[in-house]
């Protein structure tokens, strides 16, 4: 009998953490999958990091540093790897110096004596050194896609001056609307961390304390000065699609606008992302009309 009971309970924790592990792979670029991927490759990253005495933080930089800066922060789990069809666009190349990064706690960005980091505020510091390897004396664009976004607003409240829009993709911003999953409480036990990735024990940490988070950020986005883009899919099975719900309330500035794509899912920065594109290239912050999205017969209101 007790062997069956350990028999029983060794597959179960062996399903649990096989499962744990695939949730979020898609999200998770290896090494090797990204030297296959740009061995071929004309233009490749220069890999950056930098460092002090308490931060280490991972970047990749493609195009000039001459050319206006587009900082682009992920998500949780991710990696500065999850925008490889961003940084590979040879458009986005000749008009942008992109900088990709690693938020401190995933790949090799880390701060002293600290595991990982919970707090939206001290992620948003962390990167303030980045706006440095930018020598075109303009102001950057600063994405941020869904726990990304958030930071990504937080760092442009401490550094309005030097940020020329903000772009929040698929936001989780809403501290009422924390999406939790089946797999979220086994993703706690530390027996089980010790078999998982640790950008999904990162984004594990996060998640239970991002609510918190996002109540101290509440008097952010009343202050938010610099113009704004939010963009929701109505598909979204992370990001609640009432987030963007959220951000018409508390955004009190003038200069944003909200961009409600009802049948787009979580990933908007590759489903749509001939979308991101023209925006970027073409400045379409607050014109009437955005023409490239994908795919065909996309239901899209923008206000």
């Amino acid at each position: 009998m007790l062997s069956f009971k350990l028999l029983r309970s060794a597959i179960l924790f062996l399903s649990l953490t096989v499962s744990l592990s695939s949730c979020f792979s898609r999200y998770i670029i290896s090494a090797k999958e990204v030297r296959r991927h740009y061995a071929d490759k004309k233009v490749k990253p220069k890999e950056i990091f930098i460092k002090n005495d308490t931060l280490s933080l991972s970047l990749a930089s493609m195009g000039p540093d001459t050319l206006p800066m587009l900082l682009l922060i992920h998500g949780a789990p991710g990696s500065l790897w999850g925008y490889m069809n961003l940084m590979d666009d040879e458009d986005l190349q000749k008009h942008f110096h992109i900088v990709s990064v690693d938020r401190v706690g995933y790949g090799k960005s880390r701060l002293k004596k600290r595991r990982y980091v919970t707090s939206i505020e001290t992620q948003a510091n962390a990167l303030l050194p980045v706006f440095s390897l930018n020598k075109s004396d303009q102001k950057v664009i600063v994405l941020g896609r869904s726990y990304g976004a958030p930071i990504a607003a937080k760092l442009a409240s401490l550094a309005p001056d030097q940020v020329k829009e903000l772009i929040m993709v698929s936001p989780v911003i809403d501290p009422e609307k924390e999406r939790f999953f089946w797999f979220s409480k086994w993703g706690r036990m530390s027996f089980v961390q010790l078999f998982l990735p640790g950008a999904f024990n990162a984004a594990t940490a996060e998640k239970y304390s991002h609510a918190d988070e996002l109540r101290k950020l509440l008097p952010v986005w009343e202050r938010l000065s610099v113009p704004t883009t939010v963009i929701q899919g109505g598909n979204d099975w992370i990001a609640d699609p009432a987030n963007i719900d959220f951000a018409k309330k508390h955004i009190k500035s003038k200069r944003a606008q909200y961009i409600f794509l009802y049948n787009a899912g979580h990933m908007i920065t590759f489903s749509h992302a001939a979308m991101i594109k023209e925006m970027l290239l073409k400045s379409r912050l607050f014109q009437e009309k955005i023409t490239a999205l994908e795919p065909k017969g996309e239901e899209m209101v923008s206000e």
